[in-house]
């Protein structure tokens, strides 16, 4: 469990944070950008939690919240950490599992769709693009240093599951709010 005594330590004052195993990076280094567009993520995803009404994709939302801090903890933990809280395939699959469930009900799509619709529609497709972001500062340093494939393969899929959320909660709502190409070109 964590314990904080002590909201600030000084310790990073100089431009540097510490790891789970002790050691110090520079808060400029790809593993604490990753980190932190995880941490900015899971931010977006409280904004819109708190936009939606009680129900089961809040409980979903709120459980990936949980598994966002679980992916802090595993990014600033190196690899071959004994002992390290990491991202296992079965959260993965959870997140195909709920994916597959949210997408029976709803129609196929025939047309990318604009985020929008209502405003906690809107917030979760916003959620799905700082998830991406974080996908991709997480592959950044994956290209640096190793990085746990479960955790790559969440990132992806999280994703995903908010595109999706963000449909079944539009579906509710009257549905997708359709792109239409080149609507505003006038020929």
């Amino acid at each position: 469990m964590v314990k904080l005594n002590k909201i600030y330590t000084r310790t990073g004052d100089g431009g540097s944070a510490g790891l789970v195993d002790g050691s110090r990076v520079s808060k400029s280094s790809a593993r604490m950008a990753a980190i932190g567009e995880v941490d900015e993520a899971n931010s977006a995803i409280g904004v819109a939690i708190a936009a939606l009404q009680p129900g089961m994709t809040v409980s979903q939302l709120r459980a990936i919240q949980n598994e966002l801090f679980d992916l802090g903890a595993d990014l600033a933990t190196p690899e071959g950490v004994e002992g390290a809280l990491r991202i296992v395939e079965r959260q993965v699959t959870r997140l195909e599992e709920e994916i597959d469930a949210m997408n029976e009900a709803l129609a196929p799509l025939t047309s990318f769709i604009l985020p929008g619709g209502s405003m906690a529609v809107a917030l979760v497709h916003l959620a799905r693009c700082a998830v991406r972001r974080a996908e991709r500062a997480a592959v950044a340093l994956n290209e640096a240093e190793t990085v746990n494939a479960h955790a790559l393969a969440y990132l992806n899929r999280l994703s995903d599951h908010l595109f999706v959320a963000a449909r079944h909660l539009a579906a509710a709502e009257g549905g997708d709010v359709l792109w239409q190409p080149g609507a505003t070109r006038g020929d």
